[in-house]
């Protein structure tokens, strides 16, 4: 009994790590959402809104971009658990969004991605 507790709580962190957020694959996902949305200190509103600061934003608050109806009333906040349940399938999420985007469905993608734009500020300054 003594030899199975240490095992399991290896095979334990073992899975938590290969679940841990990856910043850097998470920036070659964030690839195929720069052709609608910027990102950094001279990001602008572009397609879509300016990504810095994302996580933590109520939703449709991204001064300066046109948002729909249906995201200005949806009441969401970008919390990590939002996010990734709105980039799996934006339009079910929010019915009438005007992202276009079909989703993300890779849990594991979904994660680094949200590493990736943790790291930027408001003002898009990337953390060190």
């Amino acid at each position: 009994m003594k030899m199975i507790l240490p095992l399991v709580a290896l095979g334990l962190l073992a899975q938590a790590q290969a679940r841990a957020q990856d910043a850097a694959a998470g920036e070659k996902t964030y690839a195929q959402c720069r052709a609608c949305h910027q990102i950094g200190e001279t990001a602008k509103n572009t397609v879509g809104p300016v990504m810095n600061g994302v996580i933590g934003r109520k939703a449709a608050e991204r001064e300066g971009y046109s948002y729909s109806n249906a995201m200005k009333s949806s009441g969401l906040t970008w919390d990590e658990a939002t996010f990734a349940d709105y980039i799996k399938d934006p339009k079910a999420k929010v019915p009438g969004t005007k992202m276009i985007y079909a989703g993300l469905k890779d849990d594991k993608r979904i994660a680094d991605l949200v590493a990736f734009l943790k790291q930027f500020d408001a003002e898009g300054k990337k953390a060190p």
